[in-house]
C-alpha cells in the first residue's frame, strides 16, 4: 500500500484536535526498503510496523504471516506471540495497579507473598528488586531434564540460589517475572491471564490481547516453530511458559499492533485513554523512568529498558529516557515521551526455522522513526538524561546475533528460551537481548 494511502487513512485516527504534520515520506520508504531487505535476506517472513506521532499514523504489513506448512499473506490484524514483551504489557501493569490500590508494596520482600522464597538471603529480595531485574537471581530455571506444571516452576525458582547479592548488580532474569506473575495471583486472587484481562486489556479494549487465545483466532495468529510433529500457533513459543500451562509472567501475552498502538498511547497520555484512566500520572512515571540503583551501569524502568546496551530500538535519535522492550520472537515496541512518538515492529523472526534475525533492523528502524518525525528536534530535548560515561569492570553478556554473544561493558543479562524446550546458553542469552535486554 502507498504511503499516502496509509497515512490518509489513519491520520486523525486518534482524534487529535490539530491536524498532525506530515512524516517525512522518504524517511518511511527507507524502513519500507529495510523491512523488505529483512524479509528477502530470509531474517523474518514478515511483520507489521506501527510509528505513531501526536495522532498521525503509518502502519502497514509486509511479506507472510506463515511460510510453512503454507505461505499465508501478512495482514494488519495479524496476532503474535508477543514473547518478552510479556512483561512490560501484562506483568509490570498488573504488580503497578496492586501497588497503586495499596495491596503491595514495592520494597515488600519477595517471601511476605512467596514464603518458600527463602534460604541464602533470598529473603532480603524485594518486589522492585524483582521489577528492575536486580534481584541476583539467574536469567531462567533449566528445562532440562524436562518438567512440567506452573507450580513446578515456582518451587523450581524457589530452589535457586542468588548469584549477587540483592541490589548489587544487573541481571535480566524470566524467573523475576514468573515470581512477579505469581504475586499478582497470590495478592489478587486471581489468575494473571484474568486480571490482565480484567484490568487492562478490556478498559483499553484490546480485543485481541490475552493469554491462551481461543481456537477461533488461530488463524490470524503467526505460528512460530514446529515441536515435533505441530507448529506452535497460539502456543507460546518460550519453554518455561509452555511447560508452566502458558500463563506466566515473562512470556505468554499474545496481541496485535492496533492494540498495542492503544498500550503505547495510554502511557503517553499518562495513564488515560478515551477518557478511561487506567493508572495515576505517578504510576507511569514510576514504571517508565530510572529505578535502577546508581552505581549500576544499566539504566532499567520496572520492567522496561531505558538505557543499556540493548536498546537497540531505541536507535540514534531518540532521547535517553525514551523506553521499550522487545521480544524473543522478533517483536520490539518503544516509545518516546518527549516528542510524544512511539514505534514497533511485530514479526515472528524465529518462523520457520528459528534462524531469522532483526537485531540490526531493530536499530536501523528505531533511526528512521526518529528522522521520520518531521516537527521534534531530537537534537536538544530538555528532560533528557544525561549520557553515561562507559564504564569500566562491569561485563554483559550481549548477543551480537541469535545464537552468538559477546561480552561489552554493561550488566549482565541474558534471556528468553527458544524451541526446542532445552534451553542453551546461547539462546537464554540471545533472548534476553531481544527481550528488553533489550531484554
Amino acid at each position: 500500500m502507498p504511503a499516502g494511502a496509509v497515512l490518509a487513512a489513519l491520520a486523525g485516527v486518534c482524534g487529535c484536535a490539530h491536524k498532525p504534520p506530515a512524516f517525512n515520506a522518504a524517511k518511511l520508504s527507507e524502513m519500507d526498503a529495510a523491512i523488505h531487505h529483512a524479509i528477502a535476506a530470509s531474517n523474518c517472513p514478515g511483520g507489521v510496523l506501527w510509528l505513531e506521532h501526536r495522532g498521525r499514523i503509518y502502519t502497514r504489513p509486509y511479506g507472510h504471516r506463515a511460510l510453512e506448512p503454507q505461505p499465508e499473506p501478512m495482514t494488519p490484524d495479524t496476532i503474535f506471540d508477543l514473547a518478552s514483551l510479556t512483561k512490560v504489557v501484562a506483568c509490570t501493569p498488573a504488580v503497578m495497579l496492586l501497588v497503586e490500590r495499596g495491596q503491595l508494596r514495592l520494597d515488600d520482600p519477595v517471601a511476605r507473598f512467596i514464603p518458600e522464597f527463602t534460604g541464602g538471603a533470598k529473603e532480603q529480595v524485594t518486589v522492585r528488586q524483582l521489577l528492575n531485574h536486580t534481584s541476583g537471581l539467574r536469567p531462567d530455571v533449566s528445562t532440562r531434564p524436562a518438567w512440567e506444571g506452573y507450580d513446578t516452576a515456582i518451587r523450581l525458582a524457589c530452589a535457586e540460589q542468588l548469584r549477587t547479592a540483592p541490589g548489587a548488580a544487573f541481571r535480566y532474569s524470566d524467573i523475576n517475572f514468573f515470581l512477579l506473575g505469581d504475586i499478582v495471583r497470590r495478592v489478587s486472587g486471581m489468575g494473571l491471564e484474568q486480571f490482565v484481562e480484567r484490568e487492562i486489556c478490556r478498559p483499553l479494549k484490546m480485543h485481541d490481547t490475552g493469554f491462551l487465545p481461543p481456537a477461533s483466532k488461530r488463524a490470524r495468529i503467526a505460528p512460530t516453530q514446529r515441536v515435533g510433529t505441530n507448529w506452535l500457533r497460539g502456543t507460546v513459543h518460550d519453554p518455561t511458559s509452555r511447560y508452566m500451562g502458558g500463563v506466566a509472567g515473562h512470556a505468554g501475552l499474545f496481541s496485535t499492533a492496533p492494540d498495542l498502538a492503544r498500550y503505547a498511547r495510554m502511557l503517553l497520555h499518562s495513564g488515560t485513554l478515551d477518557g478511561r484512566r487506567i493508572f495515576q500520572p505517578a504510576t507511569v512515571q514510576h514504571m517508565t523512568g530510572v529505578q535502577t540503583p546508581p552505581h549500576l551501569d544499566a539504566r532499567r524502568g520496572f520492567g522496561w529498558d531505558i538505557d543499556s546496551g540493548y536498546s537497540r530500538p531505541r536507535g540514534r535519535l531518540f532521547a535517553l529516557g525514551s523506553y521499550g522492550h522487545t521480544g524473543f520472537t522478533g517483536t520490539c515496541l518503544w516509545i518516546d515521551p518527549f516528542s510524544k512518538t512511539f514505534w514497533m515492529f511485530l514479526s515472528n523472526r524465529v518462523h520457520p526455522d528459528g534462524k531469522g534475525n532483526v537485531l540490526p533492523l531493530q536499530s536501523t528502524l528505531g533511526t528512521l522513526a526518529a528522522q521520520a518525525v518531521t516537527d521534534f528536534d531530537f537534537t536538544h530535548v530538555p528532560g533528557a538524561l544525561v549520557p553515561r560515561a562507559a564504564r569500566s569492570g562491569a561485563a554483559s553478556l550481549l548477543p551480537s546475533s541469535p545464537g552468538t554473544s559477546r561480552l561489552r561493558s554493561g550488566n549482565p543479562a541474558s534471556g528468553n528460551p527458544g524451541v526446542p524446550p532445552p534451553k542453551s546458553s546461547a539462546m537464554q542469552a540471545r533472548d534476553r537481548m531481544t527481550s528488553g535486554v533489550r531484554p
